[in-house]
């Protein structure tokens, strides 16, 4: 595995997700193929549909996995569309793994526009289609703007920013790292850290890929494709993507979801499932030490009731 990043929480997400044995399991988010790499190395009778919406992480992980082919499979597709696979539908899944966020390989390649080093395009697709983050400075409005870094970035001074975006582009486009960056650097109030830079350019990112719609789709879609006793695991990286997932495994896991003050259960009355992890899993400080990009890392997983 030399040369390769080793995966986030990767030896916590396949403690997990092996508990029930050998079987077929999705990988919605492949990468790079690190997950998919240890999946297959410590259960010889797994097999795995590889699943990213980037044609390059398909490509890497079908080179990494090159000894492994008799027992992957690739679909290049988001990970909300991969229960539509034929053998998913037929067969079902014995487990799911959704690393959300941005791979090692979008944020090293400055072409991708996923950083925040200079002269670096503004881009962030995961696909080459729909518009790029340089589309949306140029094109939203300033409440757009103003919506997408409070609520995907949870920047307090989103209106502000948002504002110094609309009256700086009116003069010329907003097209390089170095530009937003230098605008994030004037516009927010006092001193600038890299992580306040690093959540609105994820802000962006998540507006551009359309990444929270996704997650809200996939979820339950993947929880219905599963098996009984079929495990569901989520490492996000951003707040609000591991809200939704909480959220989700929490209201899955109680007996009833009636509004508060109906006399009788109308609802589906029994759990479909039980959460396994009361807390977010994070990683550990010898993880941190040897990949800080692991720090807001956070796992949840779920089983499904047999």
């Amino acid at each position: 595995m030399s040369g390769y990043h080793v995966p986030v929480l990767g030896e916590e997400a396949l403690d997990v997700l092996l508990e029930a044995g050998a079987g077929f399991f999705l990988d919605g988010t492949v990468g790079g193929g690190g997950h998919t790499l240890m999946l297959l190395e410590r259960c010889p009778h797994c097999r795995v549909l590889a699943v990213d919406r980037d044609p390059e992480a398909i490509e890497a992980a079908r080179r990494r996995l090159y000894a492994h082919a008799d027992r992957v499979r690739f679909l290049a597709t988001r990970f909300d569309r991969a229960v539509d696979d034929i053998e998913v539908r037929d067969r079902g899944l014995d487990g799911a793994l959704l690393d959300l966020g941005v791979s090692s390989h979008q944020l090293d390649a400055d072409r991708r526009g996923f950083t925040f080093r200079r002269g670096a395009r503004l881009d962030m697709r995961m696909t080459p289609e729909g518009a790029s983050a340089a589309d949306v400075l140029a094109r939203a409005s300033e409440e757009e703007l103003g919506r997408i870094f409070r609520e995907y970035g949870e920047e307090r001074h989103a209106r502000r920013l948002a504002r110094a975006i609309v009256e700086a582009r009116a003069d010329r486009p907003i097209e390089t790292s170095d530009e937003l960056v230098g605008l994030v650097d004037r516009a927010l109030p006092g001193r600038v850290e890299t992580q306040d830079r690093a959540r609105i350019f994820q802000a962006l990112r998540i507006e551009v890929n359309d990444e929270i719609d996704a997650l809200e789709a996939a979820l339950p879609a993947i929880r219905d494709a599963l098996v009984g006793d079929g495990v569901l695991v989520v490492i996000a990286y951003h707040s609000l993507e591991d809200r939704i997932v909480k959220n989700a495994f929490r209201e899955w896991s109680r007996s009833c979801v009636c509004p508060p003050g109906l006399p009788i259960c109308t609802c589906r009355g029994e759990p479909l499932g039980e959460t396994l992890t009361r807390k977010p899993v994070r990683p550990g400080d010898q993880e941190l030490a040897a990949n800080p990009r692991a720090r807001s890392a956070r796992l949840r997983a779920w089983r499904k009731a047999a």
